[in-house]
């Protein structure tokens, strides 16, 4: 994880997206009440927890840019952990909902307008890849934002998967195939969200973020000239986008200190992406751990 901000440019991409979202849910969820189409509603709720997640994600982005205070040393990056877990929690409420109403209809599946079914939910699969490429610029550089384009594509495909359901049902009077698509729409959402709500609490508990290895990390300072050990090695995500370490470095010679402090804060950026790094030298011949480290 790297210390990126959304920049400024992307407010207004936000913006668009989540217009562009809204209106889409509120004609979704209309033609699927008047279609009697739970398929449509399903993926209308799917798409709420998209404009939930682009919401959260928009307002963490910029609550991450507060300058920090006397109270808020760190200022309010872990604003976005508590959003993912927020968004997770809303998701599996609604996936909840979907599953609960697609086994219901098994046993009454009900008459379904399958054009109208198919025209709605072919225009999300435009609309959802039209938001998708609004993102293309700045996925490689921002985990946010390339998170944002996988999900919209992600529902890209969902909606496709509803206008082919639809165009069987037509032919073949299958109306059990509207409550089936819904529950593989309600599985598509559950399998992200599941992902979503276990990194965001792994996140809040300090654990050390996905893509960064505390083995190699700790083999890397170890090799640092003069360091004979290392140790009370803390590794934590302070945002979704940001990373922070600690370490106690055993380095009995003090001689070029702030030439390899300032050269393993920079590698342990490039190398690894933690942005917020904070060692402590020790002069002894041996580590001296910390109170807390008998809690290890």
């Amino acid at each position: 994880m790297t210390h990126v901000h959304a920049p400024h440019d992307y407010n207004r991409i936000f913006a668009v997206a989540v217009a562009l979202n809204v209106g889409f849910v509120i004609v979704e969820a209309g033609f699927g009440v008047a279609a009697h189409s739970l398929a449509l509603l399903a993926d209308a709720g799917h798409n709420l927890g998209d404009v939930l997640g682009l919401l959260l994600a928009w307002g963490a982005s910029r609550l991450v840019q507060r300058k920090p205070s006397q109270r808020r040393t760190y200022g309010w990056r872990s604003s976005s952990i508590l959003a993912a877990m927020l968004n997770a929690g809303l998701l599996l409420v609604a996936v909840g909902g979907i599953a609960w109403e697609a086994v219901r209809r098994f046993g009454s599946p009900g008459e379904i307008a399958g054009g109208t079914v198919i025209w709605v939910a072919a225009a999300g699969v435009v609309l959802n890849t039209a938001t998708a490429l609004l993102f293309v610029a700045g996925r490689k550089h921002d985990l946010n934002l390339r998170a944002a384009f996988l999900h919209m594509a992600a529902d890209a495909a969902v909606s496709a998967g509803v206008v082919v359901a639809a165009v069987v049902m037509l032919r073949t009077g299958w109306m059990w195939l509207d409550p089936t698509v819904s529950l593989v729409i309600a599985a598509v959402i559950l399998v992200g969200t599941w992902g979503l709500l276990r990194e965001s609490v792994d996140l809040a508990l300090a654990a050390v973020p996905a893509g960064i290895d505390p083995a190699a990390v700790e083999a890397y300072l170890n090799e640092l000239p003069g360091v004979t050990a290392v140790h009370d090695l803390h590794i934590w995500g302070m945002s979704t986008t940001e990373s922070a370490l600690t370490a106690h470095l055993v380095k009995p010679d003090p001689r070029d200190d702030d030439e390899l402090l300032a050269r393993a804060c920079r590698e342990l950026h490039d190398r690894f992406g933690i942005g917020h790094v904070t060692l402590q030298w020790e002069r002894g011949g041996r580590p001296v751990p910390c109170a807390g480290a008998c809690l290890r």
